[in-house]
């Protein structure tokens, strides 16, 4: 789903998407992740949040949440609360979850709550996303979705469109905003 919001995103001359992940967090303190994954993109730390004009943050569902990873990202990220770094700039969110009725639009929500509070411009996909007329798996109005089943089915094209309208629509509002 990245990957095809960054198409979008770079689809706009003005903008480059640059894609991030999260380690895995632990219960058990003595157990640590490796500093660096074995493949796929670097690890996000929070200052990374103070280099980009827009944002759009995801996370498998877990019982209508985003996932502890995204939590804990955000549980560090006070000081930009308190400098305001984030003011103003446009966010979207996307989810996975393994069924249709898996709980993402209170993923796509739980995932808006410290966007709003560090007082970003969320923004989701309009009704002229032809996609959220006519799917029968994922994509929302809250953000693009993903109804991924027990076996990790591969997106449809209408979630695919979503995707591709999600990072088009933050990077335009992106070149908008900081013109």
């Amino acid at each position: 789903m990245a990957a095809h919001i960054g198409l979008g995103v770079d689809s706009n001359p003005d903008c480059e998407s640059v894609i991030r992940c999260l380690p895995n967090v632990s219960a058990n303190p003595e157990k640590t992740g490796k500093l660096v994954p074995d493949q796929g993109a670097p690890y996000a730390e929070p200052s990374d949040l103070t280099y980009c004009d827009g944002l759009i943050i995801g996370s498998p569902g877990y019982f209508g949440n985003m996932a502890a990873p995204l939590k804990y990202f955000f549980d560090q990220t006070s000081q930009y609360w308190l400098s305001g770094e984030l003011i103003g700039k446009p966010a979207g969110v996307f989810t996975s979850t393994s069924s249709l009725h898996g709980g993402q639009e209170s993923v796509l929500l739980s995932m808006m709550l410290p966007l709003l509070h560090h007082g970003m411009l969320i923004s989701g996909i309009p009704y002229s996303e032809p996609a959220l007329n006519r799917t029968i798996t994922g994509a929302t109005p809250y953000g693009a979705s993903h109804v991924a089943g027990e076996h990790g089915n591969p997106l449809s094209d209408d979630e695919i469109s979503a995707c591709q309208s999600l990072g088009k629509r933050i990077a335009r509002l992106s070149t908008q905003l900081n013109r």
